[in-house]
């Protein structure tokens, strides 16, 4: 059996973790997604620390409380991807950013995993009490907005940003598309291996 699920990062992770980080680098592909982990390949454990403040952060201006997981593959207990869900949206994130930043390793793109990544996301949030998600992508990363659509995401508005450039923001209702898609997500997270 295929089994996909979310783990807190944790020290045991470590040399999981900077293989992540290289393998982005490898790629020379962004790490999206990760709470930063990409600036602590020298110092993870500073980052542990950092997703520590992260969850119990106050919402202001500069910073909001937030949730960073990694999204495992139980067959070969690797790391296949990573969320960080924002429990809070201030007013720079609800011009960009949204609620949910998320990633596949390079080498694992291309299988849906980040519908995985996602639907988990959307059932970490309604344990939050979040009933409405913002999210955006690039306009020139089909994969990422063809992901939020797959669990049912309203296209709301296109928008150009500065760092961005032309990009595409979404909504989803958490309840309605848990209800929607639940069952078609449970199945992929629990599927058996092709041979």
């Amino acid at each position: 059996m295929e089994e996909f699920y979310y783990e807190v990062p944790s020290i045991s992770r470590k040399e999981d973790a900077i293989n992540y980080i290289k393998e982005h680098h490898a790629y020379q592909s962004k790490i999206n997604g990760a709470g930063g982990l990409g600036h602590f390949i020298n110092d993870y454990e500073g980052w542990l620390e950092k997703l520590d403040k992260d969850y119990c952060q106050e919402r202001t201006e500069e910073r909001v409380p937030a949730k960073t997981f990694f999204l495992i593959r139980r067959s070969d207990d690797r790391i296949i991807g990573m969320i960080n869900i924002r429990l809070a949206l201030n007013e720079r994130l609800k011009k960009i950013g949204g609620h949910i930043g998320y990633g596949i390793r390079p080498t694992e793109r291309g299988n849906g995993y980040n519908k995985i990544n996602l639907y988990l996301g959307l059932k970490e949030c309604q344990k939050e009490g979040i009933d409405e998600i913002w999210l955006d992508a690039n306009i020139n990363n089909p994969a990422s907005w063809r992901t939020m659509e797959a669990l049912g995401a309203e296209r709301i508005q296109e928008f150009y940003d500065e760092k961005e450039g032309e990009c595409y923001k979404y909504k989803i209702d958490v309840e309605k598309s848990l209800n929607k898609y639940g069952d078609i997500y449970e199945k992929l997270i629990h599927t058996q291996k092709s041979k």
